[in-house]
């Protein structure tokens, strides 16, 4: 049993494999010739983190769902451009992943199960509804690894959460506390999600409010608090709203109504009860081996088992 103080890291599993995908040459292949840099960047992207941070229990949270249809039924263009047509006239359900990576991702799945990291996804559930499920209801700190600004969200330093947010790279992270989130956008983290909704989000499909960006967005949100609030500013005749934010608000009561459902992510979705404990040698050694050497990761397998191995007590 540990003795070291509990915590938790989660991480965005996607976004981190395809930011090593994108980042790690694909000169990087197995014997065979296939290119792996997915899987090792990946294992080197936890090495550090876990080398860095010490916790004693990780979570790859996953995307059994990347375009949830109940997030679709509220706002339809949600990830929409992200979507590969396969058939015109069909409703699209596959995600646009270079061929190189999708033929990865069964491979960092292996390697994760053999050594005996624990990897969760509910279906009909993005990955971030993992984390933020996890994140609620955790008993220690956490930390979030992530290069999604959505999960700015979570951030509670009462609760001890916080965002390693890996936008710049895994090796220039950036500690996001709620005094970074008032920092670089005037808000409290708690009200992100509706300042993601009042914003927009054009990598996610989310049109936002015509007409308020950021500083709108935060003016809004300082003076009502909340998206609720803001929509009962607009539509009272009496009430002290400028006529343009007034307008604006009004004419997007429709999209207001459902797309904060959308932003936030679930807190509360049923997971399979799976031990967090982060491991301090490989669950199954042999087969890890075996994937090892048929893949060609040994200097990144053996560089996290050691990392593991050398784990505070």
């Amino acid at each position: 049993m540990t003795s070291r103080p509990q915590k938790l890291m989660l991480l965005d599993t996607a976004s981190l494999y395809f930011r090593a995908f994108f980042g790690v040459p694909d000169t990087m292949t197995a014997p065979d010739g296939r290119p792996v840099n997915a899987v090792r960047g990946l294992l080197d992207f936890i090495n550090r983190l876990v080398g860095e941070y010490h916790p004693t229990h990780l979570v790859c949270c996953w995307d059994n769902d990347w375009r949830p249809q109940w997030r679709v039924d509220l706002v339809p263009s949600y990830k929409a451009h992200r979507v590969v047509r396969v058939n015109p006239g069909e409703t699209p359900d596959i995600e646009e992943v270079p061929d190189p990576l999708e033929a990865q991702v069964p491979i960092i799945e292996a390697t994760l199960e053999a050594l005996g990291i624990a990897v969760v996804g509910a279906d009909g559930y993005e990955a971030d509804d993992v984390i933020g499920t996890l994140a609620t209801t955790a008993t220690m700190p956490v930390d979030i690894v992530t290069g999604d600004r959505d999960l700015f969200q979570l951030v509670d330093d009462d609760a001890g959460v916080r965002v390693l947010y890996i936008a710049r790279g895994v090796g220039r992270h950036e500690r996001v506390t709620n005094d970074v989130v008032r920092e670089k956008y005037a808000i409290d983290a708690h009200q992100y999600a509706d300042f993601a909704t009042l914003r927009g989000d054009a990598s996610d499909g989310l049109p936002g409010v015509a007409g308020v960006g950021e500083k709108t967005a935060a003016t809004l949100l300082q003076r009502f608090g909340d998206i609720p609030t803001i929509v009962a500013a607009a539509e009272d005749p009496d009430g002290d709203m400028g006529p343009g934010p007034r307008g604006r608000i009004k004419a997007a009561r429709d999209y207001l109504a459902v797309a904060p459902t959308v932003v936030a992510v679930a807190r509360d979705i049923a997971l399979d009860d799976t031990d967090f404990t982060l491991p301090r040698s490989p669950a199954d050694a042999d087969l890890l081996a075996a994937i090892s050497e048929k893949f060609g990761l040994g200097g990144s397998v053996d560089r996290l088992l050691e990392t593991l191995a050398g784990l505070p007590a």
